[in-house]
């Protein structure tokens, strides 16, 4: 019998940035694929098990962390990061047909669009309201609505082309034509993907305690055994003012010896560190790995230790000797 088709979740409605990003999986494009409203919803349905993953946002290379995404995922039942992806990111103003520029008075989009086109509305419509959309996407169909309370959208050009409602206002309006978003799939803990050579491992850290050098000692777990930090970034437990987590991604996998180390040595000062998966970059690039911990130079230190140990026995019921005074 053929297996059951995989179901995932995406930030949607369809044609979004996120479902973009969701097509880069092998078989996404066969598989079910369920539109969710907002990142908790899609990782909602992860954690209930009515999807196999979801795919959300996390970062942006302008904007910098996704603070609904990072806040999710590091609170609730556990999760886990399995794979990532890329997506360049352009933009395009849409309005009705017929609307002019100069008609223009209120815009929606999703905030990261928002924050990314800023200074060309700025320039091109000085004085535009904001108006706050659950998604690209959602502000863009939420035009073809009768009841609609602005007058343009910004968007993926990927709607504007699949829906003949929509006119076309303005192209390739990012204020940084570079910009890149990274978007994760998660799903439930289960086996960890395998190393690849060029792997990323995500973890979720609580300041242990609020006192001078906390926080050197998490980042020394991962200086003194060679591990690169691609991203650090602080964000409230909302317990209380001044406590805080951190959300890191680390260069390589749990299965090198280098990160597994810095690893345990987290849980040693932080024991509620939370696991969020080792996966490989998108990007392909392996990281650089001094030789002193490679996980060959782990595997001698350790057996140096064991012959150590081994060499001699160890009583723990007969003292050591006191030297005879002088």
């Amino acid at each position: 019998m053929p297996s059951a088709r995989r179901t995932y979740t995406f930030l949607g409605p369809e044609g979004t940035f996120t479902e973009a990003a969701l097509l880069q999986v092998p078989d996404a494009a066969e598989a079910v694929r369920i539109p969710s409203s907002n990142v908790n919803a899609a990782l909602d349905r992860v954690r209930e098990g009515s999807v196999d993953a979801a795919m959300v946002p996390i970062e942006n290379s302008v904007e910098g962390g996704v603070t609904a995404t990072l806040d999710a995922i590091a609170t609730g039942q556990e999760l886990r990061i399995i794979r990532e992806a890329l997506v360049p990111i352009s933009f395009v103003l849409v309005a009705r047909p017929g609307m002019e520029l100069s008609q223009i008075r209120r815009i929606s989009t999703h905030g990261h669009a928002w924050a990314q086109c800023r200074l060309w509305v700025d320039e091109h419509i000085p004085g535009a309201e904001y108006i706050p959309g659950s998604s690209t996407a959602a502000a863009a169909l939420g035009l073809l609505e009768d009841d609609a309370h602005y007058d343009a959208a910004i968007c993926a050009p990927i709607i504007a082309a699949e829906q003949p409602g929509l006119h076309v206002l303005a192209e390739n309006i990012g204020d940084n034509p570079g910009a890149v978003t990274r978007f994760i799939l998660v799903s439930r803990p289960g086996v960890l993907p395998a190393r690849t050579g060029a792997d990323k491992t995500t973890v979720v850290v609580p300041l242990p305690e609020d006192r001078p050098g906390a926080l050197m000692e998490i980042l020394d777990q991962f200086a003194t055994r060679g591990v690169n930090l691609s991203r650090i970034e602080s964000r409230p437990t909302g317990q209380y003012l001044g406590h805080y987590f951190f959300s890191i991604d680390a260069d390589g996998h749990v299965g090198d010896a280098r990160v597994a180390d810095a690893l345990a040595g987290l849980h040693r000062i932080s024991p509620a560190t939370r696991f969020l998966g080792s996966y490989g970059r998108a990007d392909a690039q392996a990281a650089v790995v001094p030789e002193h911990t490679s996980d060959e130079a782990f595997q001698a230190a350790h057996a140096w230790v064991k012959g150590i140990l081994s060499s001699g026995s160890l009583n723990a019921e007969t003292p050591v000797e006191a030297s005879p005074s002088a």
